[in-house]
C-alpha cells in the first residue's frame, strides 16, 4: 500500500485551509496545491486545474485529494471550468491510484418548494443556471465511481461562514461593512430560517470521510448548525463586535432592477430562491456514522470568524 500523503486542492480557499489546518493536527503528511497562494509550514504546489498536465502533476504521489476548489461567482465561468477540472482530477486520481475527496454544494437539489428536511434523497430537479452545473459535475463523478474508474466521496455542504470565508453571504456586505462600522447589507428575505456551515466543521467532516473508507461511493451531508434567521445571526456577530446594527434587507424588486446593472447581484439572485422559505439541511445520515462528531455552536464559529478578519485588517 502506498505511503499517505494528502493533497489539497484549492488550498487558498477557506474550506481548503481548514483541511490543511485539520491535517496538520491529526500529524497526516500534506501538499497544498493552488494556482498563485504558498501557503506556510506545508509543501506547497502551483498548478492550473483546467490543464490536465498540470493536474496530474499536483495529484502525482498523494494516497488521498480533497477537492476544494472554488470559482469566481458567475455560470459562464463555471460552465468553462468545474466540468474541466473534475475530468482532469479524476483521470489524474484514477492514474495515482488516489482517493478523491470532492466538496460539493446542495444547488442540484429541487424542484421549489424545497422539501425540509433536505437530505440526500431530495429530488434534483435544477432551478438555475449554476444548479444544472453543480449536479452536471456530481454526475460526472458518481458515473465515474460507478465505472470503478476511481474511489471517491462526496462531502456536500450548506451555504457556510467562517474564518477566511471571503465569498461566504456573511462576509461579503455584511461582516465587511460591520467591520467599517456601517450597516451589514443582505439581499435575502428577512424572517427565513436557514442552516448554515461552519468551514472547519466542513474540514473536519471530509477527514472523517476520507479515512472511512465505508463512506466511498456515496454522497455525504456535512454538518450544519441549528435554524436560524439573518436576524439572529446579525444579534451574534453584534455580541463579537460590540455594535447594535440591524441587517439592512433589500427588496425584491429593487434587487432584481440591480441585477440587469450589476453582475454579481445577478448572479446570486438566481439562488436566492435557497431563500425565500426556510432551509433546513439533514446531515443525519453523517451524524449516525460519526455519532462522536460536534458541530461548532454559530456564536463559537462567529467568533473566530470575526477574529480572523479583524488579524486580517491590523
Amino acid at each position: 500500500m502506498k505511503n499517505s500523503l494528502h493533497t489539497v486542492l484549492g488550498a487558498s480557499g477557506a474550506v481548503g485551509q481548514a483541511v490543511i489546518n485539520e491535517l496538520s493536527l491529526r500529524g497526516l503528511p500534506l501538499k497544498a496545491v493552488s494556482r498563485t497562494t504558498n501557503l506556510p509550514d506545508v509543501e506547497n504546489k502551483r498548478a492550473d486545474l483546467l490543464d490536465p498536465a498540470q493536474t496530474r502533476t499536483a495529484v502525482q504521489g498523494s494516497s488521498h485529494v480533497y477537492l476544494c476548489v472554488g470559482l469566481p461567482y458567475s455560470a459562464k465561468v463555471w460552465k468553462r471550468g468545474f466540468p474541466r477540472i473534475i475530468k482532469n482530477v479524476i483521470a489524474a486520481c484514477d492514474k495515482e491510484g488516489a482517493v478523491l475527496i470532492f466538496l460539493d454544494n446542495a444547488y442540484m437539489y429541487g424542484p421549489l418548494p424545497l422539501q425540509n428536511p433536505i437530505d440526500e434523497q431530495h429530488p434534483q430537479q435544477p432551478i438555475a443556471k449554476k444548479s444544472h452545473i453543480r449536479k452536471e459535475v456530481a454526475d460526472t463523478l458518481l458515473q465515474a465511481i460507478a465505472e470503478q474508474r476511481v474511489q471517491a466521496v462526496i462531502g456536500r455542504a450548506a451555504e457556510f461562514y467562517g474564518p477566511r470565508a471571503v465569498n461566504s453571504m456573511f462576509y461579503i456586505r455584511f461582516l465587511e461593512r460591520m467591520l467599517q462600522g456601517k450597516v451589514p447589507q443582505v439581499l435575502v428575505k428577512p424572517g427565513v430560517k436557514h442552516t448554515y456551515a461552519y468551514t472547519e466543521d466542513v474540514g473536519r467532516a471530509l477527514i472523517a470521510l476520507a479515512l472511512d473508507v465505508s463512506t466511498y461511493g456515496s454522497v455525504w451531508h456535512l454538518p450544519v448548525g441549528k435554524p436560524i434567521t439573518i436576524e439572529e445571526m446579525v444579534v451574534m456577530f453584534n455580541k463579537v463586535l460590540g455594535t447594535d446594527f440591524k441587517a439592512s434587507f433589500m427588496p425584491s424588486l429593487l434587487r432584481q432592477g440591480l441585477g440587469w446593472l450589476i453582475p454579481p447581484i445577478r448572479e446570486v439572485g438566481e439562488m436566492l430562491y435557497q431563500f425565500e422559505t426556510d432551509y433546513v439541511f439533514s446531515f443525519d445520515k453523517f451524524q449516525k456514522q460519526f455519532p462522536d462528531f460536534e458541530a461548532t455552536p454559530y456564536s463559537e464559529g462567529i467568533k473566530k470568524m470575526v477574529t480572523s478578519f479583524q488579524q486580517q485588517l491590523a
